[in-house]
This record gives C-alpha cells, sequence and structure tokens, in this order.
C-alpha cells in the first residue's frame, strides 16, 4: 500500500511538470548572416595576385581660384577737364595701344584756360617791352638801377604766367596752343586691356573727382586668388611652385608662383587667400576659374597598384585581397593619380606589399556569374 501511494505522487508530480512546460517558446536559433564583401571561390589560382609596390609622391593640396589683373599693373585713365563725352572709341575688353584715342569730351575748361594765356602771353608782350625800354634808359642814365631791376622782375612773372597756363592747357588735354578745342581727347596712358568701363556716349565727365573713365591693365601677367581652408595652410608657402589649370583649357597647365598668403581669415567659412603670379600665355581673362594645385617639399610614401586591380564600383574604389580557406574579401581604398606604367596611386587601404587580384574587373563578372 505505501509503495503504491508513493506511485501516485510521483505520477501527479510529472504531470504537473509536462502543463507548466506546455505553454514556453520554443528555444531561438542564431544564424550567422553571410558577408557581402567576402567571396569564396573554387579556383583561387585563375586570378593572378599583384602585391601593391611602394611610390613616394609630395603631398598635393587642390584649391579653386579665379583669375584676376595684377592690381600693380592696373592704370586709371583721368580726365583733368570736365564736360560731356561726345564720342567713346574704345569699349570694356578692347586691347588697346598706348596713345590710342580713347574718348572725346567736349569741355568749356579748355576755354577758360585758353583765356588765361593769350591774357598771360599780352602781359608778357607788354613787360618785354617796358624791361627794353627800361634798359635802353637806364644805359642813357635817365632811371635808376631800382626801376630797371623791377622792370626785369616784371617781365621774368610774366614768362612764367605764360608757362604755367601753357602747361595748364596741356594738361587738360589740349596739345595745340595757337588755336585749342573745346574737345578734349582723352588717349591712353599705356597699352594693355580695359578691364572698367564708367563712360557711354553723352554721359557727364566731372574731372578728377569722379569715377575714372577707363582702367587698362596689362595682362602679361595675372593673379591666381585662391581659397585655402585654415588646416591646410601648413601645405602653402612663400616662393613655392603651383601648378594652375583653367577649366576652359584643362588639358593646359601653367607654372606659378606664391606671392601672398592672406595673415586674414574669412570668419565664415575659416579660408585664406592665396596669390599665385602666373605668367599669362594669352588665354587667361580676369574672372575664369581655374584649379591650383600646390605641390608640398615634403614626400610621402604611398602604395602603387595596376590600374586594373581597382574597381569604380557606386562612386567608390574597391580592390580584392584574398583571404584563407579560397575566399576573397573586398575592401575600400582611396585611389589617387595615375602613375607612369598604368599603375594608379592608392592614398589609403592599401599599404606597400598588400595582395590584391590584378584584375579587379574579370573578378567581380566571375563571381556574378
Amino acid at each position: 500500500m505505501l509503495c503504491f501511494a508513493m506511485l501516485l505522487i510521483a505520477v501527479g508530480c510529472g504531470d504537473a511538470g509536462r502543463d507548466s512546460n506546455a505553454g514556453a517558446p520554443p528555444p531561438l536559433k542564431v544564424e550567422q548572416a553571410s558577408d557581402p564583401n567576402v567571396f569564396q571561390v573554387d579556383h583561387p589560382a585563375q586570378f593572378p595576385l599583384v602585391a601593391a609596390v611602394e611610390h613616394f609622391e609630395a603631398a598635393q593640396l587642390k584649391t579653386t581660384g579665379t583669375v584676376t589683373p595684377d592690381i600693380s599693373k592696373n592704370v586709371p585713365v583721368i580726365s583733368v577737364a570736365t564736360g560731356r563725352v561726345v564720342e567713346v572709341a574704345a569699349r570694356l575688353g578692347d586691347t588697346v595701344k598706348k596713345g590710342q584715342l580713347l574718348l572725346r569730351v567736349q569741355s568749356a575748361d579748355v576755354s577758360n584756360a585758353f583765356s588765361d594765356y593769350q591774357k598771360a602771353v599780352a602781359d608778357e608782350a607788354l613787360t618785354r617791352s617796358q624791361m627794353e625800354r627800361a634798359q635802353l634808359l637806364y644805359d642813357k642814365g635817365a632811371i635808376s638801377l631800382n626801376d630797371l631791376q623791377v622792370a626785369k622782375d616784371t617781365d621774368t612773372k610774366a614768362k612764367i604766367d605764360v608757362k604755367a597756363a601753357a602747361d595748364k592747357l596741356r594738361v587738360l588735354g589740349s596739345t595745340n596752343l595757337e588755336q585749342p578745342s573745346g574737345i578734349v581727347e582723352i588717349r591712353a596712358p599705356v597699352s594693355g586691356v580695359i578691364t572698367d568701363q564708367q563712360v557711354t556716349t553723352s554721359a557727364g565727365v566731372a574731372g578728377l573727382g569722379s569715377p575714372n573713365p577707363f582702367t587698362i591693365s596689362d595682362l602679361s601677367s595675372v593673379w591666381i586668388l585662391c581659397d585655402v581652408y585654415e588646416n591646410d595652410l601648413s601645405n602653402v608657402h612663400l616662393g613655392e611652385s603651383a601648378e594652375v589649370r583653367l577649366n576652359a583649357y584643362p588639358d593646359k597647365a601653367f607654372s606659378g608662383v606664391i606671392s601672398n598668403v592672406g595673415s586674414i581669415l574669412d570668419p565664415n567659412i575659416r579660408t585664406a587667400k592665396v596669390r599665385i603670379e602666373v605668367h599669362n600665355p594669352g588665354l587667361m581673362h580676369p574672372g575664369m576659374f581655374v584649379t591650383a594645385t600646390f605641390h608640398s617639399q615634403k614626400k610621402e610614401k604611398r602604395a602603387a597598384v595596376p590600374a586594373t586591380a581597382v574597381l569604380h564600383l557606386h562612386d567608390r574604389d574597391w580592390v580584392y585581397v584574398p583571404t584563407k580557406d579560397k575566399k576573397f574579401r573586398r575592401i575600400e581604398v582611396r585611389g589617387g593619380e595615375m602613375l607612369p606604367g598604368n599603375m594608379q596611386e592608392i592614398l589609403s587601404g592599401l599599404v606597400a606589399g598588400d595582395q590584391v587580384v590584378s584584375n579587379a574587373l574579370e573578378f567581380q563578372n566571375a563571381v556574378e556569374q
């Protein structure tokens, strides 16, 4: 009886345990996801490998800029005479020669200056005759030496007035002192290109106090002004060379010299102006956009691989490196400039000696099939 009772208790406990586990969830089964950048091949020997080689290259900094005239070679064209423009003989952007007519101005200043000149000439003629008479009288003892000296001094001052009046006419632009015209011709003081124009026909000219009618620039050499970020200024030094390429002519490279590094930063974008002086063969026009490359004197060690080993995919550069168990891993690199011998510079992602698949495109096509 005692054994039978113990058997009943054991059976009841077993049933209660089964009832308590009946509502529990099944255990989770975790599966490891495959790496999309890892590829396994059956015959890895069919994909030849090459080792990245060492490549020494000076650090480069590329930035954009614009062509501007050399301020030291900008010559303003001024008009001392005030008046009204009656003819404009040159336009913005024209190439002019020294002495070439630029515009004509109708001015009353010339008439007034000619009147003063004629009065001065008449006064000088009178004082000259008075001096000659005084000299004759002094020789005869009719006047004193003091009177003769006063007559000579008056004649000398009259000659000075004539010269001053003539110079004023010339400054106003009148070259004919006998019959000056009311039309003043403004001519180019130097040869160059007109880079600024502030007058039109029938416009008024207010003389020296007004904006200059024209500005002529010598564009045989120009400035390239670039914006260089604060963190990159350590790569820019005075006197070093820089390579300049025009956006309009990207296949032509021009060499320039860094002549100034701005000491004031733009507080908004944290950049400084860097000025490059470049000889202009005639292709550079003010306002053109350029790309400037600064070359550091210190060379850095980088890797280089055949260009075929780099796969350009989704705007990125990739290479395939071998791993164990017949597997290859695709890793991202940052490609640099193309090098001689169909080699490509690798800025980051590889070091010299790393093994990569020599033809990345061929490998990619094989694993996709």
